[in-house]
């Protein structure tokens, strides 16, 4: 996920807290460190079960899953070669067919 579209996921929730429960939370901590943003969800899904506010609850769920950390990347390597073993199985690596030579110097 972008780094922006966390920082409007923290904006959302941010605003959220302060008019509900008058919590202020830092932006743009809460988007980049994991720590900080497990605890304001925490304090979000503690204040919404309490005060009945489930709009907390529900922007705390998308905060906890934009800082989820991404699967990793395949090495390149390993992400070529498994693209040619894919090719070679579907045989697009097949010889062209035999009229196709016909027209290499020529036009038809």
């Amino acid at each position: 996920m972008l780094n922006s579209e966390r920082l409007a996921i923290a904006a959302h929730l941010h605003v959220l807290l302060r008019r509900k429960t008058g919590r202020v939370t830092d932006t743009e901590w809460m988007a980049i460190n994991t720590e900080y943003a497990a605890e304001v969800v925490r304090f979000a899904r503690e204040r919404a079960q309490s005060d009945g506010q489930p709009d907390l609850a529900e922007w705390a769920t998308k905060l906890e899953s934009a800082m989820a950390p991404a699967e990793p990347a395949r090495p390149l390597r390993e992400r070529l070669l498994h693209a040619a073993a894919q090719s070679l199985r579907d045989g697009a690596a097949s010889a062209p067919p035999p009229e196709a030579a016909r027209y290499i110097r020529g036009i038809r």
